[in-house]
């Protein structure tokens, strides 16, 4: 991709020679030309060039027309044949969680306990005594199902406290340190909604579920504010390099203050949603400035269960490997009920986490309560995950307007080892995309990066393929539930956008609308889609401005 030199380009030179006569158009700053352009407008699906001023879409449409708003200072870009798409929005990030793990330990991809151990041993070395060694997002299904113990770690980690989290965010391990800091011993009484995991003896292993893990992760030293900045720096230049121009961040720890700093500065790149938890509805910020195109607030989440892979998602029947056990709900009904009134009745934007076939279910209950008891309004509800359906609650994410806000990396991750937790039965309706859609209802898409990455080129490739990471599913792991690329870019981005009431400034390439785009090297709607994974993000642009290069 380069600036147009005019030599080679004879017929171009007299056509830029006639539109410049052209005194009437609005002239641009910035002219894209010899692009495949998926707008997402279904007016107008595809273009060939697009014209900027400013931070605006000012027009898009054939190479001809656009010229026209050619000026002496408009810079022409020729992208020769490359993808346009408007930039992904991910509907569900840990913004802050997520910058921390990239400075932190990284153990998502360890896969045995040695790697696990030895990545703990390197980086512990590099903090002072004191130091917190967190994040992690281990996996340990990676080596055979064995958790991890407080025993592998404590030699290495004397002096540091440990908090490391299992992949989907319910589970952490803690060493001994942390266990003291916490008073966490043999005699320490069970957490509602939450277990500590005991050796025979009743000393605790350091694996805490649920609840139990607010005993240690409540010890934890507030970051400061340089901290903050510098982990939210590092997020966005993971996300802009993979594409994502907005994010909704679902757990708010300490963003806002971080971003807007930067905001005030003019250094913030990225376009941020941000949520408070459900239970703080009275402490949220209130939804006056839904018309800032940098950082937005407004919208509060809950918690209804935990996950799968911690045994914490709750069902209608029990597990298939644990007979005994149905999983819990974290939050009771009626205590979540009330969260979610008062917080609607405040005019805020309601999410709630909910991951079993029995957790969805009480939940569309509670809205569809809501909506009966409370005055008429475009609510927009969501359910973020929404992983494992009971078939007769397809249909009412429709009837109740509720948005269905998924992550299909997990699909592909989670289908290595699902089967074996809730059978083959219940998995005709987990990660039930093309269900959804077939039923009119929203779907949007998000990647719950850390716990998966931020890559909404691999959560298309999920969608369509449903190849499970291990290779053990060529067809479609689940294969009735894939959809389209369309549809997965329009989970990405359109509809990404009404999720958040921003349908009007973004989300698709149109005249008016924010210039956030992303440039691809191919075009995923016609290549094989097994190969969407692979496909190179060129450029990302967020409000015209090239925020990423990958050639730099």
């Amino acid at each position: 991709m380069k600036l147009l030199k005019t030599a080679p380009y004879i017929t171009l030179l007299f056509l830029l020679i006639f539109v410049c006569c052209d005194t009437k158009s609005e002239k641009a700053d910035l002219i894209f030309i010899n692009a495949k352009i998926w707008t997402g407008n279904k007016k107008q699906p595809l273009a060939e060039a697009m014209a900027i001023s400013a931070d605006t879409i000012l027009a898009i449409g054939n190479t001809e027309q656009i010229l026209k708003h050619t000026a002496n200072s408009t810079k022409i870009v020729d992208i020769k044949s490359a993808f346009i798409s408007p930039g992904f929005i991910d509907t569900h990030v840990h913004l802050m969680m997520g910058g921390n793990a990239l400075l932190s330990v990284r153990l998502n991809d360890a896969n045995t306990p040695k790697e696990f151990i030895k990545r703990i041993n390197k980086h512990t070395k590099t903090l002072k005594p004191n130091q917190w060694v967190l994040e992690g997002n281990w996996d340990h299904t990676l080596w055979g199902g064995e958790l991890p113990n407080k025993k592998w770690i404590d030699a290495d980690t004397p002096n540091n406290p440990v908090a490391i989290y299992r992949l989907d965010g319910h589970m952490i391990l803690a060493n001994s340190v942390a266990l003291k800091l916490a008073g966490i011993d043999k005699n320490t009484p069970e957490i509602s909604s939450g277990k500590i995991i005991r050796n025979p003896d009743g000393t605790p292993t350091g694996i805490l579920k649920g609840h139990a893990m607010n005993l240690v992760l409540n010890k934890i030293p507030p970051m400061s504010e340089p901290h903050k900045i510098k982990s939210l720096n590092a997020a966005t230049q993971y996300l802009l390099s993979n594409g994502v121009t907005s994010v909704h961040d679902v757990d708010s720890l300490g963003t806002y203050s971080a971003a807007k700093k930067l905001k005030e500065q003019n250094k913030l790149a990225i376009r941020l949603y941000l949520a408070k938890p459900l239970n703080r509805y009275n402490q949220a910020f209130n939804m006056s400035n839904e018309h800032n195109k940098w950082l937005k607030t407004g919208l509060v989440k809950g918690f209804v269960d935990g996950s799968l892979g911690s045994h914490t998602a709750a069902f209608h029947e029990p597990y298939s490997d644990q007979p005994q056990d149905k999983g819990y709900f974290i939050t009771n009904e009626e205590k979540l009920y009330t969260d979610i009134y008062e917080a609607d009745k405040a005019n805020l934007q309601i999410t709630v986490h909910a991951i079993g076939d029995r957790a969805i279910h009480s939940l569309l209950n509670l809205y569809e309560q809501l909506i009966k008891e409370h005055e008429k309004k475009d609510r927009r509800l969501r359910i973020e995950h929404a992983q494992h359906l009971a078939v007769n609650d397809i249909k009412r994410f429709k009837e109740l307007g509720v948005i269905a806000s998924m992550q299909p990396y997990h699909a592909i991750d989670d289908g290595r080892w699902a089967e074996t937790l809730i059978g083959t039965t219940r998995m005709q309706n987990t990660y039930a995309f093309k269900s959804l859609l077939n039923a009119n209802a929203k779907l949007v898409f998000g990647s719950d990066w850390p716990v998966a990455p931020a890559t909404p080129l691999e959560g298309i490739y999920a969608a369509v393929t449903r190849r499970t990471l291990d290779n053990k599913n060529p067809d479609g792991w689940v294969p009735q539930q894939k959809i389209t690329v369309v549809e997965a870019l329009r989970a990405y981005t359109k509809d990404a956008a009404y999720a958040s009431f921003d349908e009007k400034t973004k989300g698709t390439l149109e005249k008016g609308k924010l210039a956030d785009f992303v440039i691809l090297n191919e075009d995923i709607t016609t290549i094989d889609p097994i190969k969407i994974k692979n496909v190179q993000i060129l450029q990302t642009y967020v409000g015209g401005k090239k925020r990423y290069d990958h050639k730099n």
